[in-house]
């Protein structure tokens, strides 16, 4: 957790950023991003000179003899009129030339079109100095305080849609309950909450203590590590485990440093539309049979040129539907036994047209379809109110019967306001999933939120897989008065008040 002190901190840069002229919320994460990245550099490369002269070991340094001015700790310290060219013609020149090498270095791909927006040399020695104020060394705080800042896309009421609600993100991955050895994909990704949820997840549940020694080198101490989290898997965890696309060159630099502030070393993240022909003659591992899980909440409602869709998707579903396409183009990714939990809008689940019924019968006869959670059509808001759901489902398999949920409440209000309320259905949903899981209850009462429908039931309704049409609603019956004892009520009333109207007109 961050504390009050730091988030005044990332306030007051943020109200520096706006007041100088910086207002786009994805800009002012952008530009900010720019400059931890410029840090974290220096900060990785003092490490390596340190611990090479620990262990007598070389490095491949990230600057050249020439490029030592691009150093953060020389930099930071110019003055004004002097720290913004230089900034400009010589640091985000080096961040161009690492792009250009595509070496080691996770953020460097996303580095070849960067730009320093800030014109305002008195912005740039503040937004500096604030940034050279963070405890960026701190791996338990900067993955938090990065989170916190990608919160004021929300607040600031722009590019909303990108951030799905961090509690919804929380259950689904609760939900899929990752393993240290999964290969875990997000093929929208924004800013990758699906991805850090999975790994604090993951350090969560199978984290082992580190343990340390410190050394004194040219009178600084350095904390030498002998274990870590997840030590077992950290090599998988750093380079192969978190994969990312998007095609939103701005969202993955924000991705990418999301991850590595987080801990991850290498995420592999890249600049693609997944749903293009392209992204097979890229990308062929993660393309086809890649991951172990998917988690998604992928673009609704848009539509694309069937000429350059992929022709595997296609052959699956026949659409421009982007919401459709989507959901095809995951069972692709999947390994066969891969698991997803995709968000999907309710028109996937009721559809009735021939793209949408033939890829909901796909869902359920070919694969093996788990779960469909609806959820209420104010969680998105004040962004959207279109009604959603979460499907779980695994490649390949068979369907015997399908879990249902209808979420009533998420815990905040289903207004443009989004307040904290008591009433919360997720911490159900977990429960009675694990139930249904673990086969020890039956879940077969469909005037619950909670039930299992059978498969043929399904066929039966044209693969239908809205909520609706399998839960069955409690009429409760209304009894009324006799209308003949109702109007000698009204009679009376009546009376009483002719009665009242003369005495107050005798009284005048």
């Amino acid at each position: 957790m961050i504390t009050g002190e730091l988030k005044n901190r990332i306030d007051s840069l943020w109200t520096e950023f706006w007041t100088g002229g910086i207002t786009n919320p994805l800009t002012v994460i952008e530009q900010i991003t720019f400059l931890m990245y410029a840090r974290m550099l220096d900060m990785a490369e003092r490490r390596d000179e340190r611990m090479s002269k620990v262990a007598g070991k070389s490095f491949k340094p990230r600057f050249t003899a020439e490029e030592q001015a691009c150093r953060w700790e020389t930099w930071r310290h110019y003055g004004a009129e002097e720290m913004l060219p230089h900034a400009r013609d010589r640091v985000f020149v080096h961040f161009r030339r690492l792009a250009a090498e595509a070496g080691d270095n996770p953020f460097a791909e996303f580095m070849k079109d960067a730009q320093l927006m800030i014109q305002k040399p008195s912005l740039l020695v503040k937004a500096v100095a604030m940034i050279g104020d963070l405890p960026l060394e701190r791996g338990d705080t900067k993955g938090d305080l990065y989170e916190y800042l990608l919160g004021k896309l929300t607040t600031a009421g722009i590019n909303g849609q990108f951030r799905t609600p961090r509690h919804i993100i929380r259950m689904m991955v609760e939900l899929m309950a990752p393993q240290p050895t999964d290969r875990i994909c997000d093929p929208a990704c924004g800013t990758a909450g699906f991805l850090i949820e999975s790994y604090d997840y993951l350090l969560r549940k199978y984290s082992s203590p580190a343990g340390t020694h410190t050394e004194i080198v040219d009178g600084e101490t350095v904390t030498l590590y002998s274990g870590d989290l997840l030590q077992e898997h950290r090599e998988h965890v750093d380079t192969d485990m978190f994969h990312a696309f998007d095609f939103d060159a701005t969202m993955l630099r924000i991705a990418t440093m999301n991850l590595v502030m987080h801990g991850v070393a290498e995420p592999d993240v890249h600049y693609q539309d997944t749903l293009s022909q392209k992204f097979e003659e890229r990308y062929p591992r993660a393309a086809k049979s890649g991951f172990d899980l998917i988690l998604a909440n992928p673009p609704f409602k848009g539509s694309l040129d069937e000429q350059d869709v992929a022709p595997d998707i296609l052959r699956t579903v026949k659409t421009k539907k982007t919401e459709l396409l989507f959901v095809a183009l995951i069972l692709r990714m999947l390994k066969v036994g891969g698991r997803s939990a995709t968000i999907v809008p309710d028109g996937v689940l009721f559809g009735s047209s021939k793209a949408h019924v033939q890829l909901r019968k796909h869902l359920v006869e070919d694969n093996q379809l788990e779960a469909v959670i609806s959820l209420p059509s104010g969680v998105f808001k004040p962004y959207a109110g279109v009604s959603t759901a979460i499907i779980i489902f695994s490649k390949g398999g068979k369907t015997d019967e399908v879990f249902f949920y209808d979420v009533q409440a998420d815990g905040f209000s289903l207004d443009d306001k989004r307040q904290s309320i008591k009433n919360n259905d997720l911490p159900d949903v977990l429960a009675q999933w694990q139930q249904w899981c673990d086969r020890k209850a039956e879940i077969t009462d469909r005037t619950q939120k909670a039930f299992s429908v059978p498969l043929v039931d399904i066929a039966a309704q044209n693969y239908d897989l809205s909520i609706n049409r399998y839960k069955k609603q409690v009429h409760v019956a209304e009894r009324h008065d006799d209308p003949r004892d109702i109007l000698q009520r009204l009679k009376a009333l009546e009376n009483d008040i002719q009665k009242e109207l003369a005495e107050l007109e005798g009284m005048l």
